[in-house]
């Protein structure tokens, strides 16, 4: 939400989890557990057959050395297999958030990162991960569990404490979100928008329920998307996943004036000039922003 700016936080994901670090048990692996000793051999056997099945689960595939013939490769040499179908035909984009499952090894084999063992999904926007991965997901749909063999042109190009050569990855697309779309009058307000005295400009994109407004001393739930005239996006909770909810109070002032004209379950476009907004602050978004509003409800 608009009290600060950078509003962008990390996430939870490969940020530790290994895309970027790899460093092992970044997610806190869960200790393997001893049987006391009065337990039954039956429960010992039942317990060396789950730990034999969970090493099985991340055994490197017969193919990790190199892609198999069956496999696609695109322009750029990322190979890939579609080990198991997804559902629908949307694909993610170069600017989506995903959540997945995944783990890598190298080509001799050595499993050197996996969520699954973590026990935790991943979650980071496409953006940030090494170029075999952007160009990969954005071939998947929901659901999905696709096989890449990543050129190191493609992953870590050599870099120092990265995994070396051929990285060769099973992904699971959990799910996405992709940016909202950049609203066509993005660099001013319409003819039909309406203006506070203050020249908060707004325009109701999807009415709400009841009468209740609430007050500058309310907490708010969100979900919002902000834009710099330009049509640059600079923050939104829709790509984080994650709804914000802030006293109206400690924001700035367009949206604290913006948000008690709506009720809850509206969606509003604010266009908030800048004496309204960050005022020119070092670090801040400049000039006029542009939010797209939903209020979920507040207290």
């Amino acid at each position: 939400m608009p009290i600060h700016f950078p509003m962008v936080r990390s996430t939870q994901m490969a940020l530790c989890a290994g895309l970027f670090s790899f460093v092992a048990g970044c997610g806190g692996d869960t200790p393997s557990t001893t049987a006391p000793a009065d337990e039954t051999e039956s429960t010992s056997s039942s317990e060396k057959k789950a730990k034999k099945e969970e090493a099985a689960s991340f055994e490197a595939p017969e193919d990790v050395a190199k892609p198999p013939r069956d496999a696609q490769t695109t322009e750029n040499g990322l190979a890939y297999k579609v080990i198991e179908a997804g559902e629908g035909a949307e694909h993610p984009t170069a600017k989506s958030t995903v959540e997945v499952h995944y783990t890598g090894w190298t080509t001799d084999g050595e499993m050197f990162d996996s969520s699954v063992k973590r026990g935790f999904p991943a979650r980071f926007p496409l953006s940030d991960v090494i170029a075999g991965w952007r160009e990969g997901v954005q071939l998947m749909v929901k659901g999905e569990t696709t096989r890449f063999w990543i050129p190191e042109s493609l992953a870590y190009q050599g870099r120092p404490g990265k995994p070396a050569g051929m990285l060769v990855f099973d992904v699971e697309l959990l799910s996405f979100n992709s940016p909202p779309k950049t609203p066509d009058n993005v660099s001013a307000p319409p003819s039909d928008a309406q203006t506070t005295e203050t020249g908060l400009a707004y325009q109701v994109l999807k009415a709400g329920t009841g009468s209740t407004h609430p007050t500058a001393s309310s907490s708010v739930t969100v979900h919002y998307s902000g834009w710099t005239t330009d049509g640059a996006m600079f923050d939104s909770s829709v790509m984080r996943g994650k709804p914000a909810s802030f006293p109206l109070g400690n924001v700035i002032a367009g949206w604290t004036e913006g948000l008690q004209l709506m009720v809850e379950g509206e969606t509003t476009r604010f266009w908030i000039p800048e004496e309204l907004a960050y005022k020119g602050r070092s670090g801040a978004p400049q000039g006029m922003l542009v939010f797209d509003v939903e209020l979920l409800g507040f207290r």
